[in-house]
């Protein structure tokens, strides 16, 4: 039989709350997002994480690996100030940009989702340390903008992460209905 990924259903995710604080509904939307994205993933075969929607060449599971590397990369790298997490520290980016999206077709859909997973895992973390310093979501990024315009506040980065899983779910949504018909949110 082939290994698909794991269960996941619409149902399975926790709505934000109506009203919360700034901090708790910024990570709930994002939280929501990652959902709605495993969501779009679940239960699919390499085969079908590997099908593109032409003329693009996106597939469900570059765009796993994609979303995993943004975590890292915003989160421990830009924010925090540390290294990509395995596999993303060891890639020659020079040599292929979109290394993430050319090799996803060769990973199983369980080494997707752990991977997917332990960088959402990871985030979190980083997230949780950044809103018990003290600074909250003004805290700062260790990196600098590409533009010199300063460091990023640590609400930018998760506001930033909300319009990046937005953007990718409806890429999501349209890849998917195309490999099984499945719809929705």
């Amino acid at each position: 039989m082939t290994e698909q990924t794991q269960s996941f259903s619409g149902d399975d995710r926790v709505d934000p709350p109506l009203r919360a604080d700034e901090a708790t509904t910024l990570r709930s939307f994002l939280d929501f997002h990652r959902d709605t994205f495993r969501w779009k993933c679940a239960g699919l075969t390499q085969e079908q994480l590997a099908q593109p929607l032409p003329p693009s060449d996106m597939t469900l599971g570059g765009m796993m690996k994609h979303l995993s590397i943004v975590e890292s990369g915003w989160f421990e790298s830009t924010f925090a100030g540390g290294e990509y997490m395995p596999p993303f520290d060891a890639v020659d980016w020079d040599a292929d940009r979109d290394w993430e999206w050319h090799t996803a077709q060769d990973d199983s859909p369980g080494e997707l989702r752990r991977l997917f997973d332990e960088a959402v895992r990871r985030a979190n973390a980083v997230i949780d340390a950044a809103l018990a310093d003290g600074a909250g979501l003004d805290g700062e990024s260790v990196q600098k903008s590409r533009r010199n315009e300063g460091s990023f506040s640590l609400r930018w980065i998760l506001v930033h992460m909300i319009e990046e899983y937005a953007r990718h779910n409806g890429h999501a949504d349209l890849i998917r209905q195309s490999i099984d018909g499945q719809t929705g949110e």
